[in-house]
Order: structure tokens, then sequence, then C-alpha cells
């Protein structure tokens, strides 16, 4: 502990050495546009990197996100003081939080933790924990209606996160689930089921950067060969019902079962916590607001895509915007909340009112962690982060025809690993993949395009620095480092069985010869692992 922590001062001395050393050194006369040094090479990917090492060693995020924002600004300024903390704050924290987009998801993740204290305040979270205990009477069936879950809210990651983890959090805990192994199979069925439902925030992504081309078609024809995504889906059944744990894992879900759910001493999301009054709250009272937060996400989305213009349903989602829809829909669902809950007089409204702060509270931890994430990508799209790993792939796509599907998919994977934003990876991977295999061979343009998403949601799904990792974390109410050290083995497992299936596809690129190849090694591998484990 002792050495972690002369570790981390010495790299915040060193950063504030460099800083202050340069104090005086000021920029004369900049250009029109000012272009960092360490523009488009490869020192644009090493403030990322530098957060999540110094996350995985500390086991502490705040300061490990903003020791790599501060290292990308420093990069950014040629190692000038002045331009490093304009560049930080104003172009980075600032930036962000003024961004319209950003601004939508926060507002989005503070309406659900509002909603989230008003049903648990009218006791509708209770109520669901005593029914869910009538019919889930095992740890394999809480996991398991967790799954299912999370496959059926396919709508947007952010939306099923913290659905999923606030409506069987209470069912896993009856069960000595451990928070880990709730935030991992939230995290498994968010971005993974996201990135193969036609109809999801997701796909309207994906479609948006396949220029000159059907998107939706070929996004649709695409999904066979998403083998990250299919494969989790399949790594999640097979480890519940054979009851497989290993890794860092395995020591979380022993303890949960002795009655630790989490492990170690840190209790996150403590103060949000609530008394909760069960004798009013009913089934209804949990269910009919999800209900209602469903329709009206899925509402407002197609509002924003133009279906109340003329467009149709599929093309409206195809072109909606995510943040805006969400937070349409969400504040409205939460007005139907409050008149539901009135109307049934198990909450008054100035009871409503007060689960807004707590609501926010509740979130900060998220918020903070999102902001910090978002910054430091900020920082690292200033380094041209996006140019360097561009000229990557177009040196690499010249040779290795066959192999390209896995050599994409290891390069989604790092990138989106290293910045933190799978949505960013196809924006710049896919364009590239169109280019090189457009008119040529448009069965490997698909299987690279797979690969590609494959790639960006495996990396976002290891991330610490995700969004939709730090989601999951929230909605399980678990300490985010344990989730991120916890998951990260089996997402390197599925990630390793994915790779060798991309190799595969890239020769034989046949749909119906490669899942099951590829599901086979699946539960191959797991069968060894459990095997392996039971004799250690």
């Amino acid at each position: 502990m002792r050495g972690k922590k002369k570790a981390v001062w010495g790299i915040l001395a060193l950063l504030c050495i460099l800083a202050c050393s340069t104090m005086t050194v000021f920029a004369a006369d900049e250009a029109a546009e000012y272009v960092p040094k360490m523009y488009a090479s490869f020192w644009a990917l090493v403030p990322p990197i530098v957060a999540i090492v110094l996350a995985l060693i500390t086991k502490e995020v705040y300061s490990s996100l903003f020791v790599g924002i501060l290292i990308g600004g420093i990069f950014y300024s040629g190692f000038t003081f002045e331009k490093t903390i304009t560049h930080v704050f104003q172009d980075g924290i600032v930036g962000v939080l003024s961004d319209s987009y950003n601004v939508g998801i926060l507002v989005f993740l503070v309406v659900l933790g509002i909603m989230v204290c008003m049903m648990n305040k009218a006791g509708g979270s209770a109520a669901f924990g005593r029914w869910a205990s009538t019919h889930i009477k095992s740890r394999v069936g809480a996991q398991l209606a967790t799954i299912v879950l999370g496959v059926l809210i396919f709508i947007d990651d952010y939306f099923n996160c913290l659905t999923v983890g606030s409506v069987m959090r209470p069912v896993t805990d009856k069960h000595n689930v451990s928070r880990a192994k709730l935030s991992y199979l939230i995290d498994a069925t968010a971005a993974p089921v996201c990135i193969i439902a036609p109809i999801s925030s997701w796909a309207a992504a994906v479609t948006g950067f396949v220029e000159g081309e059907d998107g939706f078609s070929i996004f649709i024809r695409a999904i066979p060969y998403n083998y990250y995504a299919l494969l989790t889906i399949v790594m999640m059944v097979v480890i519940v019902c054979l009851n497989i744990n290993y890794g860092p894992m395995k020591l979380h879900e022993d303890n949960a079962v002795k009655g630790d759910l989490y492990t170690t001493p840190d209790r996150p999301y403590a103060t949000a916590e609530e008394v909760i009054d069960e004798t009013g709250g009913k089934v209804i009272d949990l269910v009919l607001p999800i209900i209602a937060l469903i329709i009206c996400c899925v509402i407002g989305m197609i509002y924003t895509g133009g279906f109340f213009s003329g467009s149709g349903f599929v093309e409206s989602f195809s072109n909606s915007d995510a943040s805006v829809g969400l937070m349409l829909g969400s504040f409205f669902a939460f007005i139907i909340t409050i008149i539901f809950y009135a109307a049934r007089k198990v909450l008054r409204f100035s009871e409503s009112m007060s689960c807004v702060p707590e609501g926010f509270k509740a979130m900060v931890p998220a918020i903070l962690i999102l902001t910090f994430a978002w910054t430091l990508k900020a920082m690292t799209d200033s380094l041209g982060a996006a140019k360097y790993v561009a000229g990557v792939m177009d040196s690499a796509a010249s040779g290795f025809v066959n192999l390209l599907p896995a050599i994409i998919f290891l390069v989604g994977c790092f990138l989106a690993f290293a910045t933190g934003t799978s949505w960013g990876t196809f924006g710049i991977l896919i364009p590239i993949v169109v280019a090189v295999f457009a008119g040529t061979n448009e069965r490997m343009m698909i299987i690279s395009i797979s690969a590609c998403m494959a790639g960006a949601v495996c990396g976002d799904h290891c991330s610490p620095i995700s969004d939709t990792t730090i989601m999951a974390s929230a909605g399980a109410q678990c300490n985010h480092v344990n989730h991120v050290t916890t998951q990260l083995p089996y997402a390197i497992t599925v990630a390793a069985v994915s790779f060798v299936t991309y190799v595969i596809a890239g020769f034989v690129q046949n749909p119906f010869i490669c899942l099951p190849i590829g599901i086979a090694l699946m539960v191959a591998t797991l069968l060894v692992i459990k095997n392996t484990i039971g004799k250690e």
C-alpha cells in the first residue's frame, strides 16, 4: 500500500515540476490554428493509458483520471503552464459540460436517480422484492432474471444499466449475489445487447457512420458476425448455470455467499440508502414507472428522429438523438410517476419532491467519473488520437486481407479501451473499412464492420473510463474499480475467443459455420476453466 502511495505522489510531484518549470513560457505568436507537436502520434494515447493503469494500481478513480487529463493538457500545450491550465479547464472540463449531448445524458442520469429514489420510498422496490422472493428462489434464478431483463431492455445502454440495476439489486442482494457480479451482468447486457439490437441508439449511431451505403441493411447483416456481443451472452448464461467464477470475481462471490456483498470496505452510494415504507407499496409501483420510462424514452427517441414529421419508425430510430430523446422521455416518465403515486396515495407530492436532491446525490459519483472521462477523451481528441489510429489502419489495410477482421477487432479493442468510447471508435474505424472494401468485397466489408463494432464494445466493456462501465457500477451501486477488476478477466476470455473466431471468419466468410464454431470454442474454454479451478 505504501509503495502505491509513493508511486502516486511521485507522479503528481513530477507533473507539478514539469508544469512549474515551464511557468514562464508562453506562446508569443500563435498560428491561426494551433497544432501540438505530439499531434497524431502514439503520445496521444498515453494520457488515457496512464489514467487506466493508475486506476487499476491505486483503486482510486478520480485522481487517476485527473492525472491522465493533466498529462494530456501538458502534451497539448508543449509543456507550458498557462496553456495547460486553460486547455484542461476551458477546453476540457467546461467544454464537455457545455456540450448539449453530454448535458442531456447528465439530466437523464439525474432523473433516473430521482425515479429510483421515488420507487424506493413508495415501496415499489420492496414489493417487487417480496414478489420475486416467491418466484425466484435461488442465486442462479436471480442472475438469470437479471440477464433476461437486461436483454429485454435493449433501447439504450445507459437506460439498461440504471433500470436493470434498480430493479434487480434488491433481488440479487436477497440471494447473496455480490455487487461485483451484478455489475458484470448489467454491463454485459448493456452495450453487447444494444449493438445487436436493430432498434436501439447504438444501431442509429453505427448506421450514421456508414456513408455511401445502406447503413441499416449493413447493420442487420453484420449481426451474425458480431462475435464479442453474441459470445458474451453465451458466456453469461454458461457461467451462471454452471457456477463458474474465476479471477477476482471468485473472491467476491465466495464472500457474498457468506453475507459480504462488497468484499472491500468501501460501501458506495451509502447516502442514497432510504428507509423504505413497505406498508402501501405494490409491485405496480415499480412496474408502471419502468413501463412509462420505456415507452416515453422510445417516443422521445423517435420524436428526435422525425417520426412525427413523417419519417418511418425505423428511419426515425436511425436518425434519433439519443441524448435528447432519453432526456425528454425520462422527464415525462418522471411527471407520470409523480401523478401516479399521488393518485395511489403512496407518495405525496412533497415526498416526491424530497426525492429530487436525494436522487441527485445518489448519482454524484457517476456524474463525477463521467465528467472526468469525457474530459480525458477531449484531451486525446485534441492530441489527434483519431488521426493516428486512422493512419495505422490505412497502412495495415494493404496487406493481410483475410486477417483484417481480426486485426480490426484488436485495434477497436485497444482504441475503445484507451479512450473509453465505443461510438468514437465506430466513427474512426468504420469509414476506413468502408473505403477499403466498398465495391470490391462486400462480404469482407460486412465482417470487418462487425469486427469494428465488436472490438469497440469489447474495449468499452473493459475500460474503467467508459461511460457504460461507469453506469453499470452506478446501477449496481458497486465500487467502480471493483467492477472493473472483476469484470476484466471475463471480458478478456470472450475477447480471446472472438479473436480466434474472426481469424476463421476472414477465411471462411460464412456466418452459419463461424458462429457455431465460436460458440463451441466459448463453451469449451469455460469448461476448461471450470475444470482447472476445480483442481486447485
